[in-house]
């Protein structure tokens, strides 16, 4: 069986392990390495995991192993209203197509809700078909692109 929940502390090295494997991933995809920045996966689980903050990190578990995780924030917006940003979701490869990401993007939607957001976006690399499918499955819908271009 599938499901999300919150990590806790017993599951900080297997979230080390996903997370660097995220990271590499998305480093070496277009735009990838603009979007890593200079994250690590220590500086990600502090980020996610502060008591009392407004993230949360969720891992995502198949058959009693966890195999994914969803790092997730909230952000305040003008007039008062808050947003959900899924920054990081990631399933181990060999544990894709059985339900872990999408009960991680439901955990995500449901913890962004109860913490009085309105909506919720997430992010996806030029190119990476699967991720926005996935995210269109979920119900999320493209609004913007960003481009950039480097200047100097």
């Amino acid at each position: 069986m599938e499901l999300a929940r919150p990590a806790d502390a017993a599951d900080r090295q297997v979230c080390t392990r996903l997370l660097s494997q995220a990271l590499l991933g998305a480093a070496t995809m277009r735009g990838g390495a603009a979007l890593v920045g200079e994250a690590t996966p220590v500086t990600l689980l502090e980020r996610w995991t502060q008591p009392g903050g407004a993230a949360a990190l969720l891992v995502g578990e198949f058959e009693g192993a966890v195999v994914g995780l969803v790092g997730v924030t909230v952000a305040a917006e003008s007039g008062g209203r808050r947003s959900g940003l899924v920054e990081c979701c990631y399933v181990e490869a060999g544990a894709r197509g059985v339900g872990v990401g999408t009960a991680l993007m439901e955990g995500a939607v449901d913890w962004s809700a109860a913490q009085g957001c309105t909506e919720i976006d997430a992010l996806a690399l030029p190119g990476d078909r699967a991720t926005k499918q996935r995210l269109e499955s979920a119900g999320f819908t493209a609004r913007l692109l960003t481009l950039s271009r480097r200047l100097g």
